[in-house]
């Protein structure tokens, strides 16, 4: 629905430039005058656009509060963030280990989560410095606002650099789930700035802090989105070292100590870190978590032109229905239809109608006889760095919007470019082109206010999950109210998750902290009875509880009263007998 009233928007300016092109120009004048202001001074635009994105979620608390953890993303971070708030790396394997098996995360040869440390670390900070993880996704969605507009200061004038980066806040910053769960997405977006905002200014000065801070953004990416920072990293080393030893080239010594000997050194200090880290958690330097649950899981290959590992036996049937279902991921992903569900996902979160409209009619809009040269040198080389990594996201099996984080600048600044020609657009003497540009902040302003104003009046917007501006999150079926249940009881809990055998493996209960046996709500996956029994003797100091997750809402009892919930009664199964072999 939210992408049906953008498109209705795009078209009502394209319309209104058409019939009234010169409509509210001293206003729009007078507002370009006060916005070119404060553009021109660039470090406070900056630094305005990162503080407005974090009050605007500030201000937003009401309608939408601290999100509560939902996907198995959700959970893998939060056991991230817990584990480097207790000043650790990783976590020793529990002896009860088989019991908290879950999606995300391995028990050995540590318990940690399988991700890269980026988000769990500004998880981590938010939690220590301000008392909730959610205030470090909420710093990271401002530190990305602010080093898009930093990046798009490089490539476009300051002026359209500000709106860059206004609509990033608004649009990437509020209501999307970026700024409201644990996942990620800010961290990749900033990564990629820091990058691609570097790669000029290095150009024209040659500043160590410039090579710093490209090599910021690559330790940022190598740590939140590898594969994808990879990919973005190609087109600007090959622009950088072509710079640097082609024609007209500056001086060797001057690129040696400004640009080559910080960048290494930086690299040689990440890479040693990023060594010691996977040396914690996987006991192999050079081993990450994932290839770790990939061997132990037999998770479908990441990369399509990857072969899928033989299925090993699982200890529980929900995670092997997980894995299961991630074979048809596999197999969607490899052929034209998942090439094209990744096409709509990319251009519904990041593109949407409005930059549609203008990226067409910025191409009809081109001179008669107009060629690929005719572009600027720094044009062609984001549209260059674009295709480049648009094909690279193909190569993913599994795939989310915020996969494509790096390029979040990148996509930006093609948008403003397109703004900036189409600007220059006149039908006669009209212009239509001045009017329609005028109008697309308009349009992202308007929906803004649309979705801050839907849930207190109650406007319903059918389909208000659209990605392209705001994705409503699927609230928990019952987990954090048991947990709030727990908290207020006296002692401590151990709560056994019965599964229906039918369930599909979205929302999943089975996660813990980062201490385990100091949590006071402990959850384990209902195993057979003597294998239940084994876990309570292990916590015989806790009250036991089995949940019935499936039912409509969820029931808790405790165990010794759990008649009415069917206990899997097989002593053993089929799958724990061959474990034990």
């Amino acid at each position: 629905m939210l992408l049906v009233i953008e498109l209705g928007l795009t078209l009502l300016a394209l319309a209104a430039a058409l019939i009234a092109p010169r409509l509210g120009s001293r206003g729009f004048e007078a507002l370009e005058k006060g916005w070119s202001r404060l553009s021109y001074r660039r470090g406070v635009a900056v630094a305005s656009i990162g503080v407005s994105a974090l009050v605007l979620r500030l201000a937003l608390l009401p309608v939408i509060p601290v999100p509560k953890p939902f996907y198995h993303d959700d959970f893998c971070y939060l056991l991230a963030a817990d584990t480097f708030a207790h000043g650790r790396l990783a976590n020793p394997t529990h002896r009860m280990w088989v019991h908290f098996e879950s999606f995300g995360i391995i028990h050995n040869p540590s318990y940690q989560c399988i991700a890269q440390p980026a988000q769990g670390l500004i998880l981590a900070f938010g939690k220590v410095a301000l008392g909730n993880p959610f205030w470090g996704v909420w710093l990271s969605v401002g530190l990305m606002c602010a080093s898009i507009c930093w990046m798009l200061q490089a490539w476009v004038p300051s002026r359209w650099a500000l709106l860059g980066g206004m609509i990033a806040a608004l649009r990437f910053g509020t209501f999307g789930y970026w700024a409201n769960s644990y996942w990620g997405g800010a961290l990749g977006a900033t990564g990629g700035a820091l990058l691609l905002g570097a790669l000029p200014r290095i150009k024209r000065s040659q500043r160590i802090r410039d090579a710093l801070l490209l090599a910021l953004g690559l330790a940022i990416l190598a740590n939140s989105r590898p594969y994808e920072g990879l990919v973005l990293s190609v087109p600007v080393a090959v622009s950088l070292f072509t710079w640097m030893f082609g024609k007209g080239h500056p001086p060797v010594s001057t690129s040696f100590r400004r640009v080559i000997v910080p960048l290494a050194a930086s690299m040689l200090l990440v890479g040693s870190s990023m060594a010691t880290y996977n040396w914690r958690v996987t006991g192999i330097p050079y081993r990450m978590a994932y290839q770790l649950e990939r061997e132990a899981y037999g998770v479908p290959a990441y990369f399509v032109w990857q072969s899928v590992s033989p299925p090993p036996v699982y200890r529980h049937e929900m995670i092997r229905a997980m894995y299961a279902n991630s074979l048809e991921v596999y197999g969607l992903a490899r052929s034209p239809a998942g090439v094209m569900m990744k096409t709509l996902q990319v251009w519904a979160f990041y593109v949407g109608p409005v930059a549609t409209l203008t990226l067409v009619l910025a191409l009809l809009t081109l001179p008669y006889g107009f060629r690929w040269h005719h572009l600027t040198n720094q044009t062609r080389f984001l549209l260059l760095a674009f295709v480049f990594c648009a094909l690279g996201l193909f190569g993913e099996v599994f795939f989310e919007a915020h996969y494509a984080a790096p390029i979040t600048s990148l996509i930006l600044a093609i948008f403003l470019l397109s703004m900036r020609h189409l600007r220059s657009w006149q039908v006669g003497d009209n212009p239509t082109g001045r009017l329609l540009v005028r109008a697309i902040p308009v349009i992202f302003v308007s929906m803004f206010i649309l979705r801050v104003v839907a849930n207190p009046l109650h406007i319903w917007l059918p389909g208000a999950t659209d990605p392209a501006w705001f994705e409503a999150l699927p609230m928990s079926k019952g987990r954090p109210s048991i947990v709030a249940q727990l908290q207020q009881l006296p002692g401590q809990h151990l709560v056994i998750v019965h599964y229906k055998p039918d369930r599909r493996p979205i929302e999943e209960w089975v996660y813990n902290d980062a201490d385990i046996d100091a949590s006071k709500v402990i959850w384990a996956r209902e195993m057979s009875p003597e294998q239940n029994e084994e876990l309570i003797r292990y916590f015989k100091d806790r009250k036991v509880w089995l949940v019935a997750a499936d039912e409509d809402p969820p029931r808790i009892l405790p165990y010794d009263q759990t008649s009415e919930i069917p206990i899997q009664a097989t002593s053993r199964s089929k799958t724990d007998r061959q474990v034990s072999r």
